[in-house]
């Protein structure tokens, strides 16, 4: 078996050193609008719930916040910081906000198939533990899956604030089963200029 897989680890090797990411990068950025048009300080409204199918079980609510963020560690809800919280990695992804931190080192690893759809793929790693995988439809360069933690994240319905374009809605598989369970949805997105008077960030 070792004699078989070690020509593709070998070929998989020389493939990550030779491709230069940073024309890649900026094919991802350019689709949402271009670097300077990426989020640091904005609010959201979202929806979200927690089940393996679109609509909530029966009986159950799906739950609203509305959160602020400061781009790249600061998150309050209802003027609460969260604290350590991977799902601040989680926003930093779908914002692309990882692909500009001077800590990240990002490397171009084979092109991928998901949902039909051919992807040019990222892994992310120095500003994010465990790496990130990023899968962007070469026919968009939108962000169409991340891989991390033990889930996948598919992301769609896109839509624009202020010269960005966003996805709107996520949903949340397990990779050991491809089963959805989690599934989310922005609502409402507003870029800030400043921090609300109240919330501070040291």
């Amino acid at each position: 078996m070792l004699r078989f897989l070690l020509p593709l680890l070998l070929a998989t090797s020389a493939f990550t050193q030779t491709v230069e990411p940073q024309p890649l990068v900026e094919k991802a950025l350019a689709a949402v609008g271009g670097k300077d048009k990426l989020l640091k300080t904005f609010r959201i409204k979202e929806i979200f719930h927690f089940g393996s199918t679109p609509e909530p079980a029966e009986g159950k609510k799906r739950s609203t916040r509305e959160s602020i963020l400061s781009q790249p560690d600061k998150w309050w809800i209802n003027k609460k910081e969260r604290g350590a919280e991977p799902a601040k990695d989680d926003v930093r992804a779908w914002s692309l906000d990882l692909l500009v931190d001077p800590k990240s080192k990002i490397e171009v690893i084979p092109d991928l198939t998901d949902e039909g759809k051919n992807c040019f793929v990222l892994q992310i790693s120095g500003s994010v533990d465990p790496a990130m995988k990023f899968y962007f439809d070469k026919e968009t360069s939108l962000l169409l899956r991340l891989d991390w933690r033990g889930d996948f994240y598919r992301f769609s319905e896109w839509k624009e604030h202020d010269g960005l374009r966003y996805a709107a809605k996520t949903i949340i598989f397990k990779v050991k089963d491809s089963k959805p369970w989690f599934f989310h949805e922005v609502t409402e997105l507003e870029r800030l200029a400043q921090l609300p008077v109240g919330l501070a960030k040291p």
